[in-house]
């Protein structure tokens, strides 16, 4: 079972492009599935030059509206033909920052006709990939929802992420988390599962929304990772370069940077 990043903030070569958003390619050994599609169809042109074909993905999973993971979405559906798209329905719920800049996505009935599948419950998408739409929340110091709002008709409303879900993966009786912006928080999500599936964790990888967050939420989110002992983290997109720094030094644990073109094996 292999992971692909498709696309992250920073490359690890000149060949591949870099944009804010994520886009993580999961092969397992019966289904082809993408997480998230980064902000624009570049994730695909990172896919020809690493060798993955995008018309072959069978899944295709989104993890909450926000247009840094959904903006490839219509260039992705052009090209794939098979792919069913899982999301949950508040997913296009009109986003902004700030009441004033549209950061969400755009709902096209014609592209999405036949393809959609809203989830409101663990769903297993491919056999031990599992599909979490809710984020209980445990710790509510670790949530990053500062000036982020949804439009319901004329009126703004603070967004709390109804619409973002993680999957975890298990192999031989580990979990791997992967989460793109853990806005509803890295700990909750990993509560979340934890409590579910009551096994130790393998690997954590993908956003955990640090780049901005105090000194005491910092701290709350090390001790918590310190007790929860992953094997292995891996971090991106809206982590921020200084926390991966941080963490890299103060983290028993293996912690590194997941940038476009990094490839994990989960054994």
């Amino acid at each position: 079972m292999k992971i692909v990043t498709l696309i992250e903030n920073m490359a690890n070569e000149q060949s591949l492009f870099a944009e804010h958003g994520l886009s993580l390619y999961i092969e397992t050994s019966e289904k082809k599935i993408l997480f998230d599609t980064g902000q624009s169809g570049l994730f695909i042109q990172n896919a020809q030059k690493l060798g993955i074909d995008i018309e072959d993905v069978d899944i295709l999973v989104l993890s909450h509206g926000h247009y840094d993971h959904t903006g490839g979405l219509y260039p992705f559906l052009e090209i794939n033909k098979k792919a069913v798209v899982f999301a949950k329905k508040e997913i296009f719920t009109p986003k902004y920052k700030d009441k004033t800049r549209f950061i969400g996505t755009v709902y096209n009935e014609d592209a999405l006709s036949g393809r959609m599948i809203f989830v409101n419950s663990i769903t297993e998408v491919a056999p031990d990939v599992f599909i979490f739409p809710t984020i209980d929340q445990h710790h509510h110091i670790d949530t990053n929802f500062n000036n982020h709002f949804k439009k319901e008709k004329t009126s703004f409303f603070p967004d709390t992420f109804e619409d973002e879900l993680f999957l975890i993966i298990k192999k031989n009786r580990h979990i791997n988390i992967l989460t793109a912006c853990s806005h509803r928080g890295i700990t909750n999500i990993c509560t979340t599962a934890t409590n579910y599936f009551k096994l130790p964790v393998n690997l954590i990888l993908g956003g955990f929304h640090m780049v901005n967050c105090g000194v005491e939420h910092y701290v709350f989110i090390m001790n918590y990772l310190g007790n929860l002992n992953p094997k292995m983290i891996g971090v991106c997109h809206c982590t921020g370069i200084d926390r991966f720094a941080a963490m890299k030094y103060e983290c028993d644990t293996k912690v590194f940077y997941n940038f476009t073109g990094n490839k994990v094996t989960i054994k």
